[in-house]
């Protein structure tokens, strides 16, 4: 499988980013969602999957260039970048 880099909201390319694979899904770089309650709400959580945290903006931000036909770079955010608690 092969990625192609289509944007992060994060300085010096730290995650979260998101990619565009040749296989057309998307792959999210992220930290690891630890907090102890979060599992229960998550459904059907097969052998291999987690779950992964990504700020609304980048994914609406990505969404928006992506329909648009526009470039994929790095945007900055004022909604900080999301930290996973334990």
């Amino acid at each position: 499988m092969r990625m192609r880099f289509l944007g992060s909201t994060s300085e010096a390319g730290a995650c979260p980013t998101l990619y565009e694979t040749d296989r057309g899904t998307i792959v999210v770089q992220g930290l690891q969602v630890t907090d102890t309650e979060a599992p229960a709400d998550l459904r059907d959580v097969l052998d291999g999957e987690t779950a992964v945290e990504a700020p609304r903006e980048l994914i609406t931000e990505i969404a928006r260039r992506v329909l648009s036909g526009g470039s994929a770079t790095s945007f900055s955010t004022s909604g900080g970048t999301p930290s996973a608690t334990g």
